[in-house]
């Protein structure tokens, strides 16, 4: 037989089981990420979807659709009013935690003192201590001194534990920065003020903005040491905790979805604004 005449060998296929074993071993990445977003965004999107049920005061179990809850969302008695509560909180935590956060790590930072090393680890107590301990520790002590519980109670027990999520965040950004930038501002006849104001802060400005959203996001969350200390004042995590007990109303879903989209908001447009400044 000639060689032209000779039949070429036809490769046979791998078998099914072998395909897919190969399949999977490629796409196995994929496929875990698929699976770790829909864990984390399930109870976001059945918050959504509930939050146009038309329930009553229960929303258990789907009745129907509705827009009313959307539309009114102040229906449910309090619940606005606990949001409120929640934000006005949050927003005085911020501003007070993101200060004396920010001061203190440049502190730690650009300064060398006695007790740093110590202050260093005093610094992640409140993060690594439980927050049942953190929030009985605390009504001891209000307790103790006969500070009634509400607002400002609240707010003193969020600034304890916000400041140490503040200072671990800008002191990271704070260590990346060279310091011999405002050495050189000052070489070049700027004043140590005019070296921070135009210098150091706009480039610790992001780790600052992030400190005081984490620290405003964990504010606004807080339910633990919220309960210890809060007395009679109600927040929108604790209105939550109460209202579970007989359903939590339409409307609290609402706001709750409102929230999620608002942050999510709030990093798309950090992270549009940031691809922004590189290419540009």
């Amino acid at each position: 037989m000639s060689p032209a005449n000779t039949p070429v060998p036809v490769a046979s296929k791998p078998p099914t089981t072998v395909r897919f074993r190969n399949w999977i071993g490629n796409n196995l990445l994929r496929i875990y990420a698929v699976l770790a977003f829909i864990y984390l965004l399930l109870p976001v999107m059945y918050t959504f979807v509930f939050s146009f049920n038309d329930s009553g005061k229960s929303n258990l179990t789907w009745v129907g659709f509705t827009w009313n809850n959307w539309a009114n969302p102040c229906a449910a008695p309090d619940v606005c009013q606990s949001v409120i509560n929640s934000i006005s909180v949050g927003l005085v935590v911020t501003l007070a935690a993101t200060l004396l956060g920010t001061l203190i790590a440049f502190a730690l930072v650009r300064h060398r003192f006695r007790g740093r090393t110590t202050t260093n680890l005093l610094i992640f107590l409140p993060m690594a201590t439980p927050e049942v301990v953190l929030g009985s520790s605390l009504l001891t002590l209000f307790l103790n001194i006969l500070v009634p519980l509400g607002f400002w109670t609240v707010v003193i027990a969020h600034i304890m534990f916000c400041i140490s999520f503040v200072v671990v965040t800008v002191k990271a950004r704070l260590s990346s920065l060279d310091a011999n930038i405002e050495q050189a501002a000052m070489d070049l006849y700027a004043s140590e003020w005019q070296a921070f104001r135009r210098i150091t802060l706009p480039l610790v400005a992001p780790g600052i903005a992030a400190a005081g959203l984490l620290a405003f996001s964990l504010s606004f969350d807080d339910f633990i040491i919220t309960n210890f200390n809060s007395g009679q004042f109600t927040t929108f995590p604790k209105f939550i905790y109460v209202a579970d007990k007989r359903g939590i109303p339409a409307q609290a879903y609402v706001i709750a979805s409102a929230m999620f989209f608002i942050a999510l908001a709030i990093v798309l447009i950090g992270q549009f604004a940031g691809r922004r400044r590189k290419e540009g």
